[in-house]
């Protein structure tokens, strides 16, 4: 952030220049009066435009984009500028970014939202005839909201009605971060925020991290407008005015029911009067009224609706998506419903009467939010298990080795709140864009939780992507599976990529790894990651897993990631899996431990033979160091294009002859093309070594090299250098080698040398590297020396 006590103006930045020209004295005049001079400043030569450009505000020069790249002329060296001034951080990652001018633009935004930096500190941040948030929400396709939420607050404000307007087209990512509880006009911001950017702009991922102790509401609230529930019409008021998009909608939607009542010839009971309609809509609005306003922790449980749904178990089937349910006057036109209980024109079929605690009029009850978000995990889910039992039959519910049965059925109240509980349910409710991408991220989910979500998955047919990261999930991944698995048998479902990583695994991997794929044959990326093993299943002997190799279909699986929680690995756990998935082209194992020396090379042998596709193998902080004849017969495999060997030991035990071995096998493979050997502990002398691979007799193709963490110092790079000045000098200057990895290594010890081998280094390739302390790095030095 910039200091607060403001940047000279143009004037005193030209002041600054000595002698003072002409033009700097024009240059300042004009940037003073941009707002009468734009059009024709827009139209000046390029020599005169560049040297006009550093004296714009952000907001001018934005606006000179077209101008300038007409000219010839780049405006990125001046946004990279602005960024190191205004910002004062260095991004890890700045090689790769495309656009400055974007990256800025859209972290001033988040900034002023925010209130964490003050424009009035730098006369290149404001200008009366601008808004700092118009003027850069255009640019803006990620936003992070965290706290109390006073960005969303902001952003609903009716003087930023354009600027909403604006991120509903450009938005794309939506993240809320260290959430706290919020009152009620905080909720109804969020709502109406959510409702534009999701359901009527172009959010595609909703990410929610570094919440430990969540509001369930809150939280299941964020959810469920994801998924694209929630209730259109006059429920979604802005500024007192029903939301145009809905209203529109609503519109369209009842032409199209009349019309297609007419063509059935339907002689049912009439919708109702226009004030019966009224009325309805007016509960509607009373009850979202509800819905927004603070809850006061009513029970989950409710006794009486518990004994109604023993009595008469809920009829409905679970939606598997349909894009947009019945609507309601076309249900009670079928199925009339007594006045005294239809507050929400909920469908009747297979229900009992409303519990009569309930029947309250036009009451709006504060309870209503906790029975919408907790109906979305109650509903139906007797009818969503009697069907899974009747079409895949008692085996498809044997998810883990604990449990039997459908997941959810093993919670106490799963099948007692089958479906009568909640006041609107997610057939009342209005089905809407929901996004793509959804990301949990160190959010604890209760197990009540995790059935709201189960629910919400098993429609979500937009999904494509979902990431569960540190949610104590346990045993009820298996209730996130029963959802997933409702989805996958969706014909529109485009559900491809899964991630699962926590701190605890309650059942081995690669049980949990056939259970997943044996659910979902359609994933194309599955990721599972675990830390440790739970202490309740650390003496659990090992065994087969209860999915056996017939109950995992041909999948269409790409990519495959395992982090072991310290779990030997054992091939024939993994061989169902790799025979199911004949397209598997990425392969990676990580903290895995080799229970005997065989595994390896059967290992070896069942990828050769079951997966002739594959491509990119992977292993990190696996130890390789007895294993130099499996590593020799990788890096000769014609088959594979990227091999990794991260932190895996290989030269720990090794006689001198097995760097030779490895260079010689990666210049007689031509299709290798990234070889990442990361903390393996090359030092100066191997390094030098590993220049042979470009040699003037070498056939290697190898484009990446990675030797980050290796212990390397300034003049073992140099040393590097020129040996790879020297083969390509032989080569006629031909190499194929394009990108070198240098994060931490020890190039801070000399930095002249540094600098000279890293000046010659760029000039053959693109170099990647960081300023590292190599002072905390020790303990590494004094092992490796």
């Amino acid at each position: 952030m910039a200091a607060r006590g403001g940047r000279p103006g143009p004037e005193a930045v030209m002041a600054a220049e000595r002698p003072r020209s002409l033009f700097a004295l024009s240059a300042a005049a004009v940037s003073r009066s941009m707002a009468a001079l734009e059009r024709d400043v827009w139209a000046l030569p390029g020599h005169l435009l560049r040297g006009l450009l550093p004296l714009l505000t952000i907001f001018h020069l934005e606006r000179a984009e077209d101008a300038a790249r007409r000219a010839g002329l780049s405006t990125q060296p001046i946004w990279r500028k602005l960024w190191d001034d205004v910002m004062k951080t260095r991004l890890p990652n700045s090689e790769s970014i495309t656009c400055w001018r974007k990256k800025f633009l859209e972290t001033f935004f988040s900034n002023v939202l925010h209130g964490v930096l003050d424009v009035s500190s730098d006369w290149r941040l404001h200008d009366r005839h601008f808004s700092p948030l118009l003027h850069s929400s255009p640019h803006v396709s990620q936003l992070t909201l965290c706290n109390m939420l006073q960005g969303a607050v902001e952003l609903t404000a009716e003087h930023n009605h354009k600027v909403l307007e604006n991120l509903a087209g450009s938005l794309r990512v939506l993240k809320f971060q260290h959430l706290l509880s919020c009152d009620q006009s905080v909720r109804r911001s969020l709502v109406l925020l959510l409702h534009r950017l999701i359901h009527h702009g172009s959010v595609s991922q909703v990410s929610m991290c570094s919440w430990p102790v969540p509001d369930t509401v809150l939280l299941v609230l964020i959810l469920t407008m994801s998924a694209g529930f929630w209730r259109s019409g006059n429920a979604f008021a802005y500024h007192g005015s029903p939301c145009g998009l809905c209203r529109e909608e609503d519109k369209a939607q009842s032409q199209e029911s009349a019309q297609g009542g007419a063509e059935r010839g339907c002689n049912a009971e009439p919708e109702g009067s226009g004030a019966e309609n009224q009325r309805s809509s007016k509960e509607a609005d009373a009850c979202m009224a509800s819905v927004l306003s603070g809850p006061r922790s009513p029970p989950l449980r409710n006794p009486a609706c518990e004994e109604t749904s023993r009595e008469m178990p809920c009829g409905h089937t679970s939606i598997q998506g349909d894009s947009s349910p019945c609507s309601s006057s076309e249900q009670l036109s079928c199925h009339p419903i007594p006045r005294k209980t239809r507050r929400w024109q909920k469908p009747a079929v297979g229900r009992k009467r409303r519990c009569l605690r309930r029947s309250r009029g036009h009451h709006a009850d504060p309870e209503d939010l906790y029975d919408f978000v907790f109906t979305v995990a109650r509903e139906d889910n007797s009818g969503l298990l009697e069907k899974n039992r009747t079409t895949e039959g008692e085996n498809t519910e044997n998810w883990t080795s604990s449990s039997t049965g459908s997941p959810c059925t093993g919670h106490a109240g799963c099948k007692k709140r089958g479906g009568a509980a909640g006041t609107l349910s997610l057939k009342t409710a209005h089905r809407f864009r929901s996004v793509s991408t959804l990301e949990l991220f160190s959010i604890p989910l209760t197990g009540e939780t995790c059935r709201t979500l189960s629910n919400l998955l098993s429609s979500w047919v937009s999904l494509e992507n979902l990431v569960l990261s540190y949610n104590g999930l346990n045993a009820n991944i298996s209730c996130i599976l029963s959802g997933l698995r409702a989805l996958s048998r969706h014909p529109e479902c485009r559900f491809r990529v899964l991630r699962v990583s926590d701190m605890f695994s309650h059942m081995p991997c690669m049980e949990l790894v056939c259970c997943i794929l044996g659910a979902l044959p359609q994933l194309h990326t599955l990721s599972v990651s675990f830390d440790l093993k739970n202490q309740l299943e650390g003496s659990r002997p090992e065994a087969s897993p209860r999915c056996s190799e017939a109950e995992i279909p041909e999948s269409c699986l790409e990519v495959l990631e395992i982090r072991f929680p310290r779990e030997p690995l054992h091939t024939a756990f993994l061989l169902p899996v790799l025979k199911a998935s004949k397209s598997l082209q990425q392969l990676s194992l990580d903290s895995a431990t080799l229970p005997c020396p065989q595994e390896l090379g059967l290992l070896l042998q069942v990828l050769k033979e079951c997966t002739p596709n594959l491509k990119k193998l992977s292993f990190h902080d696996v130890n390789l160091a007895e294993h130099q004849k499996e590593v020799l017969l990788l890096l000769q495999d014609p088959g594979l294009q990227e091999i990794t060997f991260s932190f895996c030991r290989l030269f720990e035990s090794s006689a001198a002859e097995f760097l030779s071995e490895i260079i010689n096998a990666v210049k007689r493979n031509s299709s290798l093309k990234s070889l990442k050997l990361p903390g393996n502990r090359l030092g100066n002398d191997r390094l030098v070594a590993l220049a042979d691979i470009f040699s003037e007799d070498s056939s290697s193709s190898l484009c990446q090299l990675d030797v980050s963490s290796n212990c390397i110092k300034p003049d073992g790079l140099l040393e590097f250098t020129k040996k790879l000045e020297g083969h390509i000098q032989q080569r006629g200057g031909q190499l194929p080698f394009t990108h070198l990895r240098l994060f931490q290594n020890w190039l801070d010890q000399d930095a002249a040398t540094a600098q000279e081998a890293l000046r010659r280094l760029r000039a053959l390739c693109s170099v990647v590297n960081d300023t590292w302390d190599s002072s905390q790095a020790f303990a590494d030095y004094i092992s490796v020396m």
